[in-house]
């Protein structure tokens, strides 16, 4: 496990980086908890997957299933194949990543800046294909001896998170009452939450997917929300642990991306439309819990692999996504810029043209 990282000013390595993201409490409205965002953005890559991204790596290392200048796959949507990339190119390794064309278009572009190779699955108006990823990305590993890391199933992703947990009880102790994170294989979630409840019995996991999505049941449909959930039709993985979780939370397209777009224009944060979902939810829970709670939200990236799609007026309102009913649910519970003096425009008005 990679313990809280060195407090040395130079490094040698960009791994080194990895760690020690900021907390960020939001301007909550009086009578509402504390609510908490764990910044992973600032970690190398711009995500928190590149914790696990080296973790699965250390661990085929050390149990020799990679060798020196061997071949790395994975099917991924964007952020688990950069941190692949950036480990690969940092230790001599081949890496594929096996993506589809519901990926962020600059998330493919950064993979291919760390030297990864790209394989596409289904047809461009294809959108979210992760059973056809997995299958290519198993055919490439049997195929031709490459180590398929299989991050919905690898311990080594929770693992990744034994850090994050140390980082959250270094800065908080035992104050922390609920944990918020998206679900997609369940790594960041399950491995954060199951390192902290061993220290803290009564911490509450909620876990939030894309409506949509069927890890905590329901009909499967289309979602725009990238690198969370699991759609009808693709396997759910291992490492999901439900007597773990206490809650799953459901949050739609407009909700997360709305309250992503608000928290940038409003207070200057620049986070991915997932994470929008997760602190949407977080919201609304630590208003009901009270104002002697802390809920620490797991903020997994930033908004600027977004720029085309959740940040974009055109798209949004192509899509049916701009949601005035939720920047006044917003409003309802976060605190304004005290300087504002005007009010972004209702969707209708919204302009759409550079």
């Amino acid at each position: 496990m990679h313990a809280i990282k060195s407090q040395s000013p130079i490094k040698t390595r960009v791994s080194e980086l990895i760690g020690g993201a900021p907390l960020l409490a939001l301007p909550v409205l009086p009578g509402s908890g504390r609510v908490l965002l764990k910044l992973e953005q600032f970690n190398p890559t711009g995500t928190a997957k590149i914790r696990m991204a080296r973790q699965m790596i250390d661990e085929a290392e050390a149990q020799g299933k990679l060798k020196p200048g061997g071949w790395i796959v994975e099917s991924t949507s964007g952020n688990t194949g950069q941190g692949l990339a950036l480990i690969a190119a940092e230790r001599g390794y081949r890496f594929t990543a096996v993506v589809d064309h519901h990926a962020s278009l600059d998330k493919l572009r950064a993979m291919q800046a760390y030297g990864a190779e790209l394989v596409q699955v289904s047809s461009a108006g294809g959108g979210l294909a992760t059973a056809d990823r997995d299958a290519t990305a198993a055919r490439i590993a049997a195929e031709h001896g490459a180590y398929w890391t299989q991050q919905h199933n690898n311990p080594g992703n929770a693992n990744g998170y034994k850090a994050l947990a140390d980082e959250l009880r270094h800065a908080l102790g035992n104050g922390i009452d609920v944990l918020f994170g998206a679900v997609g294989t369940g790594g960041s979630l399950c491995g954060t939450g199951r390192a902290l409840r061993a220290h803290l019995p009564q911490l509450r996991i909620v876990g939030v997917e894309p409506e949509g999505s069927v890890i905590f049941g329901g009909q499967g449909s289309a979602y725009h929300q990238s690198g969370t959930g699991t759609p009808a039709g693709a396997e759910i993985g291992v490492l999901i642990d439900y007597a773990l979780i206490d809650a799953g939370l459901k949050v739609s397209d407009a909700q997360a991306f709305e309250t992503a777009r608000y928290l940038a224009r409003r207070h200057g944060l620049l986070i991915g439309g997932s994470a929008g979902g997760v602190i949407y939810k977080a919201l609304q829970h630590a208003r009901e819990l009270g104002p002697d709670s802390t809920t620490v939200v797991l903020v997994c990236d930033g908004g600027e692999k977004y720029l085309d799609t959740v940040f974009n007026d055109q798209w949004m309102n192509s899509h049916g996504l701009l949601s005035d009913a939720v920047i006044g649910e917003l409003d309802g519970l976060l605190r304004g810029n005290q300087m504002q003096t005007h009010d972004p425009a209702p969707a209708q008005q919204r302009q759409y043209a550079l």
